[in-house]
């Protein structure tokens, strides 16, 4: 290498075009094209000519020459034809020199110009070749099929980032456009992506639209949905994000309407006839799905309660398509704006409910209690009942129907409870923030009392009910699904009258609960064993085990250990989402409550100190949120304080409030 030797290199995906001014033995000094002095080793060089300069021109005469040679260069590279080339060539894919390639380029005296030309054609098009500086490697088939097809998908990608961008900001502006030749796509990919961020598929493009548009959040694409008519403005995407199934398909519907028609209570054998016992209802007034009913009869010495569930398993067979969409749901879904059936309304809400009047298959759980409260027997069975009574929370707490028997019943109640509580039950009374809506769809608050007698009573004879069956099922060996609960961290909770605070606190330290296909200690309810099985219509895993229960009277065959330990590993996830569902679902709709009340003031219970802020519960909404510190006061747990409400958000989950 001497000065005056022409040379090129390659800087920032660019070919630059140079002079040696100084050679050493391994580090050259050069003059570049763009009038610049760079060092560099030979090895990053990627080609040397025997062209020279004069080294004695002045900097300004030697960048020029160096621009007329690199243009030069890249008008011969603009002669070749790559994909021809390539068609050439590829028959036999093998390492190709450069001389060799640039003979096949220019087979009439090719000279150093030539040999450039043929590695900047190279360079700029890497869709054919493996490119090194001093030889070529063709792709095969294969490859450039994979090569081309990527091509494709970075084209196709940039036109959906750009087109992406265009739509939502004409659709910001209010701009009345037609839809754009993506939409669809684009519709499919917004939706991803506020739906499953990070997770989605379309991460990567959909973070590419926000950052050329400078949109600063995912929100952006909910927005764009709305304001395009694809989604409502309170739309609940959990229901989209966990593919949670809505309707049932005409052809669910159908099995459900010939499964209604068909049913006859009186079909299966061994079943005792209770149509004498006045049973009732008790359940919220929107309530249309009936699963349970009661009954008490006055002996002389002691009464017999009934505790009667409907007989789901007796319609809906294991493993057939109502069973299997049941399975798929796991739970019926609860919501202030919407109510999701785990079993078609067909028979949820009319055959297999425990309606007025009519004569429906039960199992009945039947409890002789000697009159201070005291169990002495039970028996379960299946049975047959007519319900006469049905009645609200309200009416019940008024005992104007089946009054005496109500209040016969909430004694009752109250002795079990006990009984519990001195066994170790953790009773834990909080206000229940019920949200509804009202006609014209605006979000209203109830304060529910969780103490009437009503809402006790139910309790507390479904728990009796649900441990009675579980003592009766581990009795027989028969497997079931089990609910155990551990003690908790720790006990805050005394006998007697308990703050809301306690409650609320002691509610923070409950260990989780373990499903389990034999019985084990429930801490938190005070019993041996429990199971729930008075929900069959609701839950599935009361409906299994609803099942072992008609097998301990020889009405079906029933599931073994493995195939319940399956169903509580298959149940498990999906039952987590619709809790998640429910307990966002009813946030949104109280946010959207107190969006109204932005400005107001509410009373709160200090909770706890974290870092630069408190904890507070809003006691009309027990609802928790933090507030700032405030300067110069030191709050203390259990302190009552008033906090103004400043901002709410439904949609991103978020309330800010501040002390004052």
């Amino acid at each position: 290498m001497e000065s005056g030797d022409i040379v090129e290199y390659i800087d920032d995906r660019k070919i630059i075009c140079a002079v040696v001014t100084q050679a050493e033995t391994s580090r050259l000094r050069l003059f570049t094209e763009q009038c610049e002095d760079v060092f560099m080793t030979s090895q990053r060089l990627s080609h040397q000519s025997t062209q020279k300069l004069s080294p004695g021109l002045d900097r300004a005469n030697m960048a020029g020459h160096l621009s007329e040679i690199s243009e030069k260069r890249d008008a011969i590279a603009g002669q070749i034809n790559i994909e021809e080339l390539w068609e050439v060539v590829s028959d036999a894919p093998e390492w190709i020199d450069l001389k060799t390639m640039t003979g096949l380029c220019f087979p009439e005296n090719p000279d150093a110009d030539h040999e450039s030309a043929v590695i900047r054609a190279m360079f700029r098009s890497r869709r054919h070749f493996r490119f090194r500086p001093d030889r070529f490697l063709p792709h095969t088939p294969d490859e450039m099929a994979a090569i081309r097809k990527q091509q494709n998908k970075a084209e196709y990608e940039a036109s959906l980032i750009s087109t992406g961008v265009a739509w939502l900001q004409s659709v910001r502006e209010g701009k009345a456009e037609s839809p754009p030749v993506h939409s669809r796509a684009l519709t499919a990919l917004f939706k991803s992506c506020y739906l499953y961020d990070r997770e989605s598929p379309h991460y990567e493009i959909g973070r590419a639209i926000l950052k050329a548009g400078d949109f600063t959040a995912t929100n952006v694409f909910f927005d764009h949905l709305v304001a395009i008519g694809k989604w409502d403005a309170d739309e609940n995407v959990d229901l989209l994000r966990y593919h949670v199934p809505v309707d049932f398909s005409p052809q669910m519907n159908a099995l459900a309407q010939v499964a209604a028609e068909a049913a006859d209570p009186f079909s299966e054998k061994g079943r005792v006839d209770l149509t004498h016992l006045s049973a009732f209802t008790i359940d919220g007034q929107s309530t249309l799905d009936f699963d349970d009913a009661l009954t008490i009869e006055f002996r002389e010495d002691h009464f017999l309660v009934g505790i009667h569930i409907s007989d789901v398993a007796s319609l809906i067979k294991k493993g057939d398509p109502l069973d299997r969409e049941a399975l798929i749901r796991g739970s019926s879904i609860y919501m202030p704006d919407t109510r999701i059936s785990m079993i078609p309304p067909i028979l949820a809400e009319n055959r297999l409910s425990l309606k007025k009047g009519e004569i429906r298959p039960t199992i009945s759980t039947m409890v002789k209690v000697r009159r201070n409260g005291e169990i002495i027997s039970y028996d379960i069975f299946p049975s047959v009942i007519r319900v006469a009574h049905q009645l609200s929370y309200f009416e019940a707490n008024m005992s104007s129907e089946a009054g005496d028997a109500i209040s016969r019943l909430y004694e009752i109640a109250l002795r079990f409870r006990e009984k519990r509580l001195a066994q170790g039950a953790l009773q834990i009374v909080l206000p229940e923030v019920t949200v509804w809506l009202d006609a014209p769809g605006t979000p209203a608050i109830t304060r529910v009392n969780r103490e009437s007698p009503g809402r006790l009573l139910i309790a507390e004879m479904m728990i009796l009910s649900n441990w009675l069956s579980a003592r009766f099922l581990a009795g027989k060996n028969i497997p079931a699904i089990f609910r155990s609960q551990p003690k908790p961290k720790a006990r805050i909770l005394k006998n007697g009258d308990n703050s809301v605070f306690q409650n609320w606190m002691q509610r923070k330290l409950l260990n989780r609960f373990a499903l389990r296909s034999s019985p084990e200690t429930h801490c938190g309810l005070g019993l041996d064993a429990y199971l729930t099985a008075t929900s069959p219509i609701r839950k599935y895993f009361d409906l299994a085990t609803q099942r072992q229960l008609r097998a301990a009277f020889d009405l079906e065959s029933p599931y073994s250990r493995q195939e319940i330990e399956t169903l509580i590993d298959h149940l498990t996830p999906p039952m987590a989402n619709v809790g998640r569902i429910q307990f966002r679902r009813n946030r949104y709709w109280l946010l959207k409550h107190l969006e109204t009340r932005v400005g107001e003031r509410e009373e709160a219970i200090v909770l706890q100190r974290r870092r630069n802020a408190y904890m507070v519960l809003l006691k009309a909404y027990m609802l928790e949120c933090s507030i700032p510190q405030p300067s110069g006061i030191a709050l203390q747990p259990e302190d009552v304080v008033q906090v103004t409400i400043q901002y709410v958000n439904p949609r991103d989950d978020t309330i800010f409030v501040f002390m004052g």
